[in-house]
């Protein structure tokens, strides 16, 4: 069988891809990144530090650079500022200290919907960079990826690619997903949960610290913020500088041997 398609065809194409990666291969440093995994805990009352913008702006510069399926970017994240809605959103999270004390509360929202719109940008994208962009990459952002993405109107795609991937897999290795509606949401959700991670070590490396929330009502939240259908809330962060009696206790983690294994 063979192993050439769309996604082998561009090895190679990039030997020399040091100005791709600006801080270079040759970055190594765990001891600082292991401080700064063990710093970001979960904490749940803040104090009244307001986080500049300025600094907010940085964060989720190093928020978006999350890596991400197809680079799609299928991500929304909204900043509530006006105490009005910071206090809706603060009861619709059951009036936890996280969300009542936080400085900033981010509602991380996935949004499959823009899978298609955001082919179409990265072309656009593409063609401004100064180089050659491989004929297969254009290909699978002007072909494949609109078509995996796109479920059509009420879903009616879905069945029809279903049953053509799944007919096709019997005789060669095909994408099995995602194809149906709920498929892509926890598509999308997955690559946002990626940019949450960023964006709470991104507030720990500038010396504040975040709470994910999902405990939350979904619908009083949408209805707050006049979410579409599309828009799908992964969490809700609080974030702001720690206050005393913010942390519940020691970290605790199951044995790592219930979770990691290994395939010799």
């Amino acid at each position: 069988m063979s192993d050439k398609n769309i996604f082998t065809e561009i090895e190679g194409k990039f030997d020399n891809d040091e100005s791709f990666r600006p801080t270079g291969r040759d970055y190594f440093n765990p001891e600082e990144f292991e401080k700064l995994v063990q710093a970001r805990r979960s904490v749940r009352k803040f104090s009244d530090e307001i986080i500049s913008d300025e600094i907010f702006d940085k964060i989720m510069d190093l928020t978006l650079l999350a890596p991400n399926s197809s680079n799609l970017q299928t991500w929304e994240f909204i900043r509530v500022k006006n105490k009005e809605i910071k206090s809706k959103l603060a009861e619709a999270c059951f009036s936890q200290s996280a969300a009542r004390t936080a400085s900033d509360l981010i509602v991380c929202i996935a949004d499959a919907s823009k899978a298609v719109d955001h082919c179409k940008l990265t072309l656009e994208e593409m063609k401004k960079l100064n180089t050659d962009i491989p004929k297969a990459a254009e290909i699978y952002y002007s072909k494949l990826a609109p078509m995996v993405y796109n479920p059509g109107p009420l879903g009616l795609y879905s069945p029809f690619k279903w049953f053509f991937f799944n007919l096709l897999g019997l005789f060669k290795v095909v994408p099995r997903g995602p194809f149906f509606k709920s498929d892509l949401n926890t598509w999308a959700q997955k690559s946002c949960a990626l940019a949450c991670e960023n964006m709470m070590l991104a507030y720990r490396a500038f010396g504040y610290d975040t709470c994910p929330m999902e405990g939350f009502d979904e619908l009083k939240v949408r209805k707050i913020l006049n979410l579409k259908c599309s828009q799908k809330v992964v969490m809700i962060i609080g974030a702001g500088k720690a206050s005393n009696g913010g942390i519940y206790g020691p970290q605790m983690r199951f044995d790592k041997k219930l979770f990691v294994k290994t395939l010799n």
